[in-house]
């Protein structure tokens, strides 16, 4: 694990992407790790693009230009796929694999790409990815959004993110509110599981 890490956050808005991309931060600040975060671009409504940065190990301000992220953390394949300029060269992807398609496909406007073309063009480009369905693993722990926090515990898991998963259920228990305790809990208990399901782990 790097401490020193840029880490590119995306997803659309009503998931919980900022919820997720603060507790983040937050858990990387009990761990003693300076956290610079900031919003790239964000919507306030529903469906929205939600885009943030959290830059840990000592950074001065929180931009991230194209080409500087270690690691992509993407709660929505297709943002996965539009992120990939800010990706690095050898970056690391964990995306979710279950869609959740914009206001222009929903009407028939636009067509959503396959996940077997988002997950071909996503290894094209990053060193490694992983996709997992939090928002359906989410949704068997009690809460679609308790998602998002199974894919932070992913990246703890997968040793990409410079804290614990035990760190990360401090976090929850400390910063989230105690309704939201056992969803994003028992999220983290599943993310292993999901982990060797897909084969990313032994």
């Amino acid at each position: 694990m790097n401490n020193r890490l840029r880490i590119y956050c995306t997803g659309v808005g009503g998931q919980g992407t900022l919820t997720a991309t603060n507790l983040l931060a937050k858990t990387a600040l009990m761990n003693g790790i300076p956290v610079v975060a900031g919003e790239v671009h964000g919507m306030a409504q529903r469906g929205g693009v939600v885009e943030s940065v959290v830059l840990l190990g000592g950074w001065k301000a929180p931009k991230l230009a194209f080409g500087e992220a270690d690691c992509m953390l993407a709660f929505e394949p297709l943002e996965a796929l539009r992120g990939l300029p800010y990706l690095a060269k050898g970056g690391t992807i964990v995306a979710s694999s279950d869609p959740l398609p914009p206001l222009s496909v929903s009407l028939g406007a636009k067509a959503y790409p396959s996940m077997q073309e988002i997950s071909q063009t996503l290894n094209k480009y990053a060193d490694k990815v992983y996709l997992l369905p939090i928002r359906t693993l989410g949704k068997e722990n009690g809460s679609i959004q308790s998602g998002n926090t199974l894919l932070l515990a992913a990246a703890c898991l997968l040793n990409i993110l410079p804290f614990t998963v035990e760190s990360l259920e401090k976090a929850i228990q400390t910063f989230l509110p105690e309704k939201l305790h056992a969803s994003n809990l028992a999220s983290i208990a599943r993310a292993k599981t999901a982990l060797k399901e897909q084969g990313f782990l032994s």
